[in-house]
């Protein structure tokens, strides 16, 4: 579909695109392409970029996460999945069109259709992982279009104030929030690639959390997101970090036994030599890379030849190791939640008494949570841009309210906040949705059957080694068997001061198995467009589960611990199962929220926790309280404690 009206007129939120496309396209003809191809990364392949990356969002005014763009001599394309349609139709101008689908095979049959024969399409391999570049050229070769591999940006070469490198230094971590020191996790590799029956003589690192993990180190290079700009090569007896020298202090340097040249000594070699240096290695005899092809970029990839020095697996071994979180980090990222729970109990209650007054908008609402989440210890900021969403905005599942586009906030509208934060000790990320008026009986209907789906996945025993994708339907069965649906999937891995979208734990078709102590978000949800969102997301580990008769079996212990909107429940349509669960995980609220509270002196707080995780009957038309747990609820909270 074509953005914008034959008059010209834009959206308010759109960004006037002609001079940057112009001088894109300018830049085309010399180099004899057709069209040049511009996807939503960097050359790490992250899914948060820095400001300097951002080229998509430069050319096209798009902010989406994710996204691809193509430009030729007469038109220019966004292709972008079903969470940022209605973003895009607000966000790109009327130089662009937008198809409806994300898909690698939508993009080349268009290529196919619009340029000719013989024609060449531009790209930046830095921004291509192996397997896309795989999946385009598998599409393109066989209908003679070329891919050509332009190591030079194109968009870099015409983008007028493009920002700086940020100038912090990356950080070690403290020994408190550690149990395996950086040469501990060297030897831990070092072991696989010994290990590997296809004997590797080193591993490529590329993403930038593989980097960040192996050794102990955080940055703040990217918004949200704790990494510096950086790549690893390990061998069995050396270690080459590619980093920007300068930003390394003398602390670090020692820290890292880089004067020295034993094996675990880190030689520190300049960001911008990686493509070099692995050209050099791969010169000497009998050495074979092992690369991961999820987080590899093409430029790198396609130096490793003849095809006997290469290794491959999706996933590298850092990537798949630290998947699995140790006892520490289990047991710091549980503290983390709790704290985090406090913060957006704090968020709840204000809203509560606010809302009604009518002076509080969504963006409002994103500043307060985050402001609460400050003031708790070890704070280190947001862990994204929360998603603070009311009425019509919900319905776009990654919304984030801006100066323009936020709407105030009504009793009479459901609201939807997804928000997280970075701690030295861990991230979160969490979303609830509430309604603070009379919700109607299909909000109702379509909030409980997206609970349904978190419980049925929470309260699930499976064989360790399940995929995700298998037990993934289990959060859609309550909505399908009503003819409802959600467009995103169903859950995330999640770091430690990491990443808040941690790959490869999760519920899609490339997630590995689960094991034992990974964390992974539940997150169902619903969105009717133009009128509300629903969404419900706990972070949860997995653990042993106690079975009759089998061992090795495994279920999800939930550590975001927020209650649930009451006034959105209609147990009716639970099973005794499910309102057992949600029982449960009310008692684990106030057994482990309530002491921190009381320790902040949050009384407020408490008393509404209390309030809203009074336990549920068996069933019944709403979310109904006992008459003996609604006297409970009224006695004063210190005696309240006592009696518990």
């Amino acid at each position: 579909m074509k953005v914008g009206d034959a008059s010209g007129y834009l959206p308010p939120t759109a960004v006037n695109t002609t001079l940057r496309i112009r001088d894109l396209r300018a830049s085309m003809i010399p180099l004899n392409i057709s069209a040049y191809i511009i996807p939503a990364t960097d050359a790490h392949l992250s899914e948060y970029i820095a400001p300097r990356d951002a080229r998509l969002a430069w050319m096209s005014g798009f902010t989406g996460s994710a996204g691809t763009a193509v430009i030729t001599q007469n038109k220019a394309v966004l292709w972008t999945d079903s969470r940022y349609w209605i973003q895009a139709e607000r966000q790109i101008d009327c130089n662009w069109e937008l198809e409806r689908d994300a898909s690698v095979r939508s993009i080349t049959n268009w290529l196919i259709l619009e340029i000719p024969e013989g024609g060449q399409v531009g790209f930046d391999p830095f921004l291509f992982s192996v397997d896309t570049f795989d999946v385009y050229n598998t599409n393109l070769a066989p209908a003679g279009r070329i891919l050509k591999s332009i190591p030079d940006n194109l968009v870099d070469k015409i983008w007028t104030g493009r920002p700086p490198l940020p100038p912090d230094n990356p950080i070690r971590l403290p020994d408190n929030v550690i149990e395996r020191t950086w040469p501990m996790k060297v030897e831990q590799i070092r072991a696989q690639i010994s290990d590997n029956p296809y004997k590797p003589t080193a591993v490529l690192l590329s993403a930038l959390d593989e980097t960040a993990w192996l050794f102990n180190l955080r940055g703040n290079d990217i918004p949200f997101n704790p990494f510096f700009y950086s790549y690893t090569l390990l061998s069995m007896d050396e270690i080459w970090l590619f980093v920007h020298i300068e930003r390394i202090t003398e602390e670090l340097k020692v820290y890292l036994n880089s004067s020295c040249y034993h094996s675990y000594c880190v030689q520190l070699l300049e960001y911008s030599s990686v493509r070099s240096y692995l050209q050099s290695y791969l010169q000497k005899l009998n050495v074979r890379v092992w690369v991961g092809t999820e987080y590899t970029n093409q430029a790198l990839y396609e130096l490793i030849t003849p095809e006997d020095k290469l290794l491959t697996t999706t996933y590298s071994p850092v990537l798949t190791t630290k998947a699995v979180k140790d006892a520490t980090e289990q047991h710091i990222l549980k503290e983390a939640h709790i704290r985090d729970a406090v913060a957006v109990m704090q968020l709840l209650v204000w809203l509560e008494k606010k809302v009604p007054e009518g002076t509080e908008t969504e963006l409002t609402a994103a500043h307060f949570v985050d402001q609460c989440r400050s003031k708790q210890k070890n704070s280190r900021g947001p862990s994204f841009e929360t998603i603070s969403a009311s009425g019509a905005n919900a319905a776009l599942a990654h919304y984030s309210p801006s100066n323009e586009t936020a709407r105030k906030l009504s009793v009479d509208e459901m609201y939807l906040v997804d928000s997280g934060g970075q701690y030295l000790d861990g991230t979160t990320d969490i979303t609830r949705t509430v309604h603070w008026g009379k919700p109607t009986d299909f909000q109702k209907e379509a909030y409980t059957r997206v609970l349904m789906g978190n419980i049925e996945i929470s309260r699930s025993v499976f064989p360790a080694g399940t995929r995700g994708v298998n037990m993934e339907m289990l959060g859609r069965r309550a909505l399908w068997e009503v003819g409802l649906n959600y467009g995103h999937g169903t859950g995330h891995g999640l770091g430690n001061y990491f990443g808040v979208h941690e790959w490869p734990v999760g519920f899609q078709s490339n997630n590995i198995p689960f094991q034992e102590g990974m964390f992974t978000s539940i997150e169902p949800g619903y969105y009717k467009e133009n009128d509300f969102g629903i969404r419900i997301e706990d972070i949860a580990v997995t653990v042993p589960a106690t079975t009759k008769h089998g061992n090795n079996y495994l279920t999800f212990e939930t550590v975001s611990l927020v209650p649930y909107d009451r006034k959105l429940i209609n147990t009716s349509l639970l099973s005794p199962e499910q309102v057992h669960w949600l029982n449960k995980y009310y008692e684990s609220i106030r057994s482990v929220v309530g002491p921190e509270l009381e320790r902040q002196a949050l009384k407020e707080e408490y008393d509404w926790m209390m309030k809203h995780t009074a336990p549920f009957l068996s069933a019944g038309a709403s979310a109904v309280i006992s008459s003996v747990t609604l006297l409970v609820t009224m006695l004063p909270s210190v005696l309240l404690h006592n009696l518990l």
